[in-house]
């Protein structure tokens, strides 16, 4: 299988399976001397673990991960970092029924499609699994970009869940970690709680929306026409399990907004630097940052592996039904905040490089 590989100078390639002896990323063009090590990349991991409460998959997994090549008493050595992460808690006795059925909105048939068989145990490299690599590999990112970009920020949260919508209003950023969606609005988390109570129990899914934010990253990050720093976030934020829209600033809101609504006013402001009014942009002008905040969002869609009777084919083409059983989150999108955050560290990391080595500047 090929194309397991992201970003230009900061490369990282994820390898393994949902329920293998182990899964991991290969991180390629980690500067040199950057301080490190697993408990620093653990913060992030501890984040997107299952098992944390009743609204996500009940699966135990520590998530321990492990640095088993380029580093040297504490610091980065340039070469490849090997980040390992073992799978624990498989069951892959949970998926003997549907070995020979697909999942519908699955990857199961697709694979099948192009590759002439399929791993059903939890869905092989097509699980949500795959993305604890990336949060490793994110990690690593977000040390280098304390190193040499300081003072930037990732955040992500959660503004919607079903037809649910946070209210911005109430946005208290303090929140984010008090509540087990990740979201600032207390309020709608409250209510997330009850609905996705009701959902679970009736075992059925719902989708969610995710924001992240990246404050404090300079101007001048991307290229134009085809290495856009919003084509790169896109790409990189549809590539996570489950995504299946983004948008950036206003997104799909700017085609409802006049010219003069949309238009971002600049002004001078401190220290020669530009102000601006408004940032319908998202902090992305021609493929090029801005130094505004980067804003985007994307859409998880519901959990497919739901215990509602749902209508499939076999391999063999019979129709039949299927019940998915075993442990799956009933809302995806809650595990899929610090996802995105390592994503955008990931391409943000790598788009720096690039301009570095293109203009000399930092």
């Amino acid at each position: 299988m090929s194309l397991n590989t992201f970003g230009h100078l900061f490369r990282v390639t994820t390898w393994g399976e949902s329920h293998g002896p182990a899964l991991g990323a290969t991180v390629d063009g980690c500067p040199p001397g950057v301080a490190l090590d697993e408990a620093k990349l653990q913060h992030w991991l501890d984040r997107r673990k299952p098992g944390q409460n009743k609204y996500t998959t009940q699966r135990q997994e520590p998530d321990a991960v492990r640095i088993l090549s380029g580093m040297y008493e504490g610091r980065t050595t340039g070469t490849p970092l090997q980040l390992m992460i073992e799978n624990t808690d498989q069951r892959s006795k949970d998926y003997g029924d549907i070995a020979q059925k697909f999942r519908p909105g699955h990857a199961d048939i697709t694979y099948w499609q192009k590759y002439g068989l399929r791993d059903p145990r939890g869905g092989g490299r097509s699980s949500a699994r795959e993305t604890a690599a990336r949060v490793a590999a994110g990690g690593v990112a977000r040390a280098v970009l304390a190193d040499l970009v300081p003072g930037i920020a990732i955040t992500g949260y959660m503004v919607q869940m079903g037809r649910l919508r946070a209210d911005r209003d109430r946005f208290d950023m303090a929140e984010i970690g008090r509540n087990p969606f990740w979201s600032p609005d207390a309020a709608a988390a409250a209510i997330w709680a009850e609905h996705l109570d009701e959902l679970r129990k009736s075992g059925n899914s719902v989708g969610a929306v995710i924001e992240v934010v990246a404050s404090g990253v300079p101007a001048g990050l991307g290229a134009p026409i085809y290495g856009k720093m919003d084509s790169e976030l896109a790409a990189a934020m549809m590539s996570i399990n489950a995504v299946k829209g983004v948008e950036i600033g206003a997104g799909m809101g700017a085609a409802e907004l006049t010219g003069t609504e949309n238009a971002d006013e600049i002004f001078a402001g401190e220290g020669g630097r530009p102000r601006f009014s408004s940032n319908h942009a998202g902090g992305i002008l021609g493929g090029i940052t801005t130094g505004q905040d980067i804003v985007l969002r994307f859409a998880v869609k519901p959990t497919s592996s739901i215990l509602s009777p749902r209508r499939t084919i076999t391999v063999t083409g019979e129709e039949t039904e299927i019940v998915t059983k075993g442990r799956h989150d009933p809302c995806v999108g809650i595990r899929a905040v610090p996802v995105g955050e390592a994503m955008m560290a990931c391409v943000i990391l790598d788009q720096f490089l690039m301009h570095r080595g293109q203009t000399g500047r930092v």
